[in-house]
């Protein structure tokens, strides 16, 4: 205990790193605790922040703020109309027959499979493919009540949906149009030295906006791009498949490598092994390879500096605590948690700052007495 006791007055010997840790705890508490009740204010302030980009072009070219938030605030209604009455009907239609066409899916996989126990007596057989056929349609089954019982209790769901419809975008609205007035209303709480927490956030700010403006933009073009690719080549539900690609790319690494399963199964399904399947392969493959080359430096400005472990790790622990959102901003999270760690002050730089001159024996001294070398220190900089 005495260990862990001298650790936290060194991590919390700086005033700066006593007030981040409760900026820290009390967002952290507000998200875990009223998350939910409070979801449309988070996700409306959101959505200012990511049309914050779009104001701040307009403002650059000499546009008023209130009349560049109107402009923007009018595009994203648009943006959200488009979305609901021209492309959620598309997908919604086209999931249904993808729904209804898994029985026959199914079929032509077993059918492939069964080949399998011929081919390689030793490894597979005929019994283990039927095990396999069953569990995946017993599944399919489960998903289907699933699904049924979902539409037959969603007027709850929709009427959410409404309420979400309306008090977003508004909420949205009020956060763009009155951002000084709400940034003055809140530093009247914060004491009156926060330059810590100001450098954490300017970090996070400078690497974060960019990111997620620029993974938005991503998604869009990413998904246009692989409807057109897939239309073209005549692929069944190109704009379900489309859309599925371009939201991959929220998770680096493996949504790439969990969509190519449903896009390789429809392709096989309708095409077999013929050269149509082979193109297709290799257009998704064509876009997987520009998009991670090409359309990402484009970008992203500001390259997110995450070893891939700790984006996985990110996406892992942030997707299990909020789900789709957590997954979406596990990497801003994550680079929120890189700065808090590189600007959080360090006990043995405040003691190196305060004994400049000392030479290495005496800082050896130090090291080698453990805590209290540090009145030996002391003296021999005197």
């Amino acid at each position: 205990m005495e260990i862990i006791r001298v650790w936290l007055q060194q991590v919390f010997a700086d005033r700066q790193a006593v007030i981040l840790a409760i900026f820290l705890a009390l967002g952290t508490a507000v998200v875990l605790v009223m998350g939910q009740m409070l979801a449309p204010v988070i996700a409306g302030a959101v959505i200012a922040y990511l049309l914050e980009g779009l104001v701040r072009i307009f403002q650059r070219q000499g546009m008023p703020r209130f009349v560049a938030v109107i402009v923007v605030f009018l595009l994203f209604c648009a943006f959200v109309v488009i979305l609901l009455f021209v492309l959620a009907p598309v997908l919604s239609r086209q999931l249904t027959q993808l729904v209804q066409q898994l029985p026959v899916i199914l079929t032509q996989g077993q059918q492939a499979l069964m080949r399998l126990p011929e081919a390689y007596p030793r490894f597979i057989t005929e019994g283990q493919i039927a095990d396999i056929m069953l569990m995946a349609r017993t599944e399919i089954s489960s998903l289907g009540q699933r699904v049924l019982t979902w539409s037959l209790s969603s007027v709850v769901g929709v009427i959410t949906i409404l309420v979400y419809l309306i008090l977003v975008p508004l909420l949205a609205f009020f956060f763009l149009k009155d951002k000084d007035r709400i940034f003055g209303w809140y530093r009247v709480f914060l004491p009156d030295d926060y330059s810590l927490a100001s450098e954490v956030w300017r970090e996070v700010d400078h690497q974060t906006g960019n990111y997620i403006r620029g993974k938005f933009w991503e998604i869009l073009i990413v998904w246009a791009v692989s409807f057109g690719s897939f239309a073209y080549l005549g692929l069944q539900f190109a704009m379900l498949l489309g859309f599925m690609v371009g939201i991959s790319v929220i998770v680096p690494y493996i949504g790439a490598a969990i969509v190519t399963v449903p896009v390789a199964v429809i392709a096989f399904s309708q095409w077999g092994w013929g050269s149509e399947f082979m193109y297709l392969l290799a257009a998704y493959a064509v876009i997987q390879a520009l998009d991670g080359n090409v359309l990402v430096p484009l970008l992203f400005s500001e390259a997110v500096d995450l070893h891939p472990i700790a984006i996985i790790m990110a996406v892992l622990v942030f997707g299990g605590l909020w789900g789709f959102w957590g997954v979406f901003f596990a990497i801003p999270l994550a680079t929120l948690v890189q700065a808090v760690l590189k600007a959080w002050p360090r006990p043995h730089h405040h003691e190196a700052h305060q004994a400049p001159d000392v030479d290495h024996h005496s800082v050896e001294e130090y090291h080698d007495d453990g805590g209290d070398g540090g009145d030996q220190v002391h003296r021999a900089a005197g």
